[in-house]
């Protein structure tokens, strides 16, 4: 593949990796602590808070009323068919689930953490086995279905089991950034070392909350994660959805060659580098790379001050989705920021050598993965150039 010269693709300053781990060990934040950044990252996020909830509210409606639904058509309506629910959905007047759904698919397929574990462990199989025996009794498809693709039906129930557990994750998140959006208008959020300290803080106290799903079959409420799986919030869906989404993502049609023998998209999807944090912000309008999708919908939702800082700044409405796209990258760098300051195994004013060498290795290995990726939006300087 031809190596594209990195002044065609990088608006600014890319720090390398020695520096990222300086500034992570140090307990300095990533992103240019400036009020112009400040505006973007607390504006974009409650625009992707707005959003956030509707998408957590549509994967857990499919997850519990399109459970086992072979054909799920009218998925993205939340259970609304009003003919005007449906119109404005076929001209396209609504949120882009398909989003939702891109994110849901990539943690399963990349499947790392807690959560994957256990949708691999005996567990869950049993789980399956109880769920499908008393679903098949009452749907003649499923029925006929199951006995001739016996891995049909349990794949189904791991794609539920993981787009319940997204929406519980995106519930939090979307309360979360909402909330930090009230604490920068109230005052108590002044620089992006406080956006940081409040994701930080916030993830902290949600990291032990309970993810649990069971499903109504038949009149039975049946457990497909249940509590004694011991799945919580922080390290089983939160830790790995930043990898799936944030940095390994899935390659986007138009960007590589999908041909096996042109070797362009690497055989181990540990290398991957397809994520958000790596996205060009260009408006192809697809839900990979760049998650122009997910720009159309915050754009629904921009917060009247940060529409205006986008009008007044180079091709005003012409390159929103862009700028949109340039500060989304600007805030998952201000989250992952905070992620990674939450899972220090050792508090950073720790002065024995062991406590010191493991938050290096934690850091390190951060740094190393972040500096491949789109870190010109670190820069305090980083615009669109001008038209």
């Amino acid at each position: 593949m031809p190596v594209i010269p990195a002044e065609l693709v990088h608006a600014g300053g890319q720090p390398s990796a020695a520096d990222l781990e300086a500034s992570l060990l140090a307990g300095r934040t990533l992103l240019a602590d400036t009020p112009d950044n400040l505006l973007q990252v607390v504006d974009v996020l409650q625009s992707y808070g707005e959003v956030l909830d509707a998408y957590s509210i549509n994967l857990i409606h499919q997850a519990e009323k399109q459970f086992l639904n072979p054909f799920p058509v009218f998925r993205f309506l939340d259970g609304d068919l009003s003919p005007g629910r449906i119109w404005r959905h076929l001209c396209h007047d609504r949120i882009n689930y398909e989003y939702a759904e891109y994110c849901m698919k990539v943690m399963l397929w990349h499947g790392t953490g807690g959560l994957d574990a256990y949708l691999d462990s005996p567990a869950f199989q049993e789980n399956c086995r109880a769920i499908i025996a008393r679903k098949t009794r009452r749907d003649p498809l499923l029925a006929v279905l199951h006995p001739l693709f016996r891995e049909f039906l349990p794949e189904l129930i791991r794609a539920a089991a993981t787009t319940h557990a997204l929406g519980q994750f995106w519930r939090v998140m979307s309360d979360l950034f909402l909330d930090l959006a009230r604490a920068e208008a109230a005052g108590e959020v002044r620089t992006i070392e406080g956006v940081v300290e409040f994701i930080k803080d916030a993830l902290v106290a949600a990291a032990g909350l309970p993810i649990t799903y069971a499903v109504e079959v038949a009149g039975e409420r049946l457990w497909v994660l249940p509590p004694d799986a011991g799945l919580t919030f922080l390290v089983d869906v939160a830790v790995p959805y930043v990898e799936a989404v944030f940095l390994r993502g899935t390659p986007f049609l138009g960007t590589v060659s999908f041909n096996a023998q042109a070797q362009q998209i690497s055989p181990d999807q540990s290398t991957f580098a397809y994520g958000a944090l790596f996205a060009d912000p260009l408006p192809t309008m697809g839900a990979g790379i760049p998650p122009s999708l997910l720009m159309q919908d915050m754009y629904r939702h921009l917060p009247a001050r940060l529409h205006r800082w986008y009008d007044e700044r180079t091709r005003g409405e012409g390159d929103v989705r862009v700028k949109i796209c340039m500060s989304f990258q600007k805030a998952m760098f201000c989250v992952t920021n905070a992620a990674i300051r939450g899972t220090f195994p050792q508090p950073l004013t720790a002065s024995e050598p062991a406590a010191r060498e493991a938050n290096r290795a934690h850091a390190a290995a951060w740094a190393l993965r972040l500096s491949r990726a789109r870190t010109d939006a670190l820069d305090a300087e980083a615009e669109p150039p001008q038209a």
